[in-house]
């Protein structure tokens, strides 16, 4: 009699297991290849098709379907051109705000006085002289009033630390040396060594920590000025922090980026953790459009109804890319049709189109693609393992779709948040020199001090130059009109 507790699968069961089992290994297979990317590959986010195809930016080509090629091969041959040999020359002429020195040279063993001068021969040479410390000596006369009526002096300017040595050439040079160059401070003081001054460590950070309490109210203002705005982006990345609640262990804080895409503004403010506390607390009275990557502490922030939330194509894009190792037909389709929507902003933007404009561009030339993007990541979500590379990127993008297909809503917009992440670069500079900030008021002042030194850049302006400015006037300036020394303020009011 045959045992039917131990029947044997039917041959549709076998296929399924089958299925599942080939699924595992490509899974499997997949985060192997992660894995050996993380290790020794080089992290590339730019697509170049692997076909020698481009997809038409406004051409009436199929989306979506696949096109046959014919390929020849056409070989020629030609006369190479000599190559006429030039002598070296700069490239570009030295700018002419940089200061020349004159060295006139006569020629040698021959009396010119009695020669006519029929010209001359200029050459220029860019030389380079090293930074020197010098002493302001302020000297200011006593004079008696007469009929002994009294003494009369006159005041010192403003000074940043009322008693203390620095001047404000030598602050500007140690805040831009740690926050611009990213050096360590003990560089710094070698630096300082090397022109026969030898300062403590200890010494410096008080004198940085005197700077930060100065420019702290007008930091506020541009925090303030940049909440103000109707359309933001933020972005947050982390910070080692020492903390003496933790012995030999480092705290993880991040610096939070709040950037104004229209206005070119920025300011970084430290917080001790990336939990949605945070930037909820931070635009608790924000009004307006919210662009941000897809990281769920945002979300808490979008639930308020006066806050509109757009995503970042460049995250989105960076999952397929991703994905090529675990699903290259998939991904590849993907990375394509988002490569004509960044053609079509390329295109905006070299045309130098108004507001108005890109809007109506996009409306031709984006939408449609859009809509067909949309549609593949519906029909191929139930065909992917969801746990796959390409799974994860199709559900991320669905699941993100409303806030990034936004941006076509209006032609402020940007299609991702790459212009917050270039804000950030300076402190993933900072991290990889200094290492760590030595307590979390040590991360508050660097936010400060980033907020006025990436406002001066952002307006065009030598941040050393306009730091050294900035602490020659702020003692003596008065509060109410403080916004003024905000880089690029006076210069918008004159214009209006």
């Amino acid at each position: 009699m045959q045992n039917t507790s131990g029947r044997k699968p039917s041959y549709e069961k076998l296929l399924q297991e089958n299925l599942f089992q080939k699924k595992q290994i490509e899974y499997l297979k997949e985060q192997l290849n992660s894995l050996q990317r993380m290790l020794f590959g080089q992290k590339r986010e730019r697509f170049v098709p692997a076909s020698n195809g481009q997809l038409a930016l406004f051409g009436n080509s199929e989306e979506g379907k696949g096109s046959a090629v014919e390929k020849e091969e056409i070989a020629y041959s030609r006369n190479k051109a000599a190559v006429k040999k030039q002598t070296p020359h700069f490239r570009n002429p030295i700018p002419e705000h940089i200061p020349r020195k004159e060295i006139i040279i006569e020629p040698e063993d021959v009396d010119t006085s009695s020669l006519k001068r029929i010209g001359e021969e200029i050459t220029e040479e860019l030389e380079y002289e090293e930074a020197k410390l010098y002493v302001n000596k302020f000297i200011r006369p006593k004079y008696a009033l007469a009929a002994d009526e009294g003494v009369i002096i006159a005041e010192l300017p403003g000074r940043i630390i009322p008693k203390g040595i620095p001047g404000t050439g030598l602050l500007s040079h140690i805040i831009v040396s740690k926050f611009i160059d990213h050096l360590p401070i003990y560089r710094i003081r070698r630096q300082l060594k090397r022109s026969g001054v030898d300062l403590a460590e200890s010494t410096i950070n008080d004198w940085i920590k005197a700077v930060v309490e100065l420019l702290e109210p007008l930091y506020n203002i541009q925090r303030a000025r940049i909440l103000g705005k109707d359309y933001l982006m933020v972005d947050e990345t982390t910070i080692r922090v020492l903390d003496k609640m933790k012995k030999g262990k480092s705290h993880t804080g991040y610096h939070w980026v709040y950037y104004d895409p229209l206005g070119e503004e920025v300011f970084f403010e430290y917080q001790r953790g990336r939990n949605s506390e945070f930037p909820a607390e931070t635009l608790k009275n924000f009004k307006g459009h919210l662009q941000t990557d897809g990281y769920a502490g945002y979300n808490e922030v979008g639930r308020s109804q006066n806050v509109i939330q757009l995503a970042c194509f460049a995250h989105a894009r960076r999952k397929f890319e991703n994905a090529l190792s675990n699903d290259k037909k998939r991904a590849s389709w993907m990375l394509k049709h988002i490569r004509y929507l960044y053609l079509v902003e390329r295109r905006a933007r070299d045309g130098s189109l108004s507001y108005e404009e890109r809007y109506e561009f996009r409306q031709r030339h984006s939408v449609r693609q859009l809509k067909n993007i949309r549609q593949w990541l519906i029909k191929n979500k139930a065909e992917v393992l969801p746990k796959s590379s390409i799974g994860k990127a199709v559900d991320y993008t669905l699941n993100l779709w409303s806030r990034l297909a936004r941006y076509v809503d209006d032609g402020r917009f940007e299609i991702d948040n790459n212009l917050v992440e270039n804000s950030i670069r300076p402190i993933a500079l900072g991290r990889k020199n200094y290492l760590f900030a030595g307590s979390h008021n040590g991360a508050k002042w660097a936010a400060i001090l980033y907020t006025l030194l990436a406002a001066a850049e952002l307006k065009g302006l030598e941040p050393k130059a306009y730091l050294k400015e900035l602490l020659k006037k702020i003692p003596d300036y008065p509060m109410k009109r403080l916004e003024e020394l905000l880089p690029g303020i006076q210069e918008d009011n004159n214009a209006a």
